[in-house]
């Protein structure tokens, strides 16, 4: 069983990712302003319209993972309130989520240990997509002078 405080390490570190969240909101934000500034002007750059369209998938799919992230985050955090009581917890917090459909019921019962590896790898698949947004902003910089 984890301790409290591992508990409390592994959600400090999941609220790490509404910062990221934040992030890439701002660049797709961007690259929509971009992409709307561009149908504005009387030249319209096929290529640049598609930059805009991947960063904002990717900005989505990563708003998906933000939000299991920040789910994530409070659990570890409610969890790390009580951990006196981790067991009885677990097994109310396991139930809970099989009836709300948000986990397969053959998945209860998993140790902590693979909660926090599997909450932390949510995580690092944000971390990820975000990468990938700034990536492809990039390119679009470096390319433009080149069109």
């Amino acid at each position: 069983m984890p301790t409290e405080m591992e508990l409390r390490i592994v959600a400090a570190l999941l609220r790490r990712g509404r910062a990221l969240d934040l992030l890439s909101q701002a660049l797709m934000l961007s690259a929509l302003a971009f992409g709307l500034a561009q149908l504005l002007m009387s030249a319209i750059f096929p290529f640049y319209l598609a930059l805009v369209a991947v960063v904002v998938l990717l900005g989505l799919w990563q708003l998906y993972w933000a939000l299991r992230v920040g789910l994530d985050a409070e659990l570890f955090e409610r969890m790390a309130a009580d951990a006196v009581h981790l067991a009885e917890r677990t097994e109310a917090l396991d139930q809970a989520l099989a009836r709300l459909q948000l986990q397969p019921a053959a998945r209860a019962g998993r140790p902590w240990l693979e909660r926090q590896q599997g909450a932390l790898r949510l995580l690092w698949y944000q971390v990820g997509l975000v990468c990938a947004q700034v990536l492809v902003l990039l390119a679009g910089i470096l390319v433009f002078p080149w069109l």
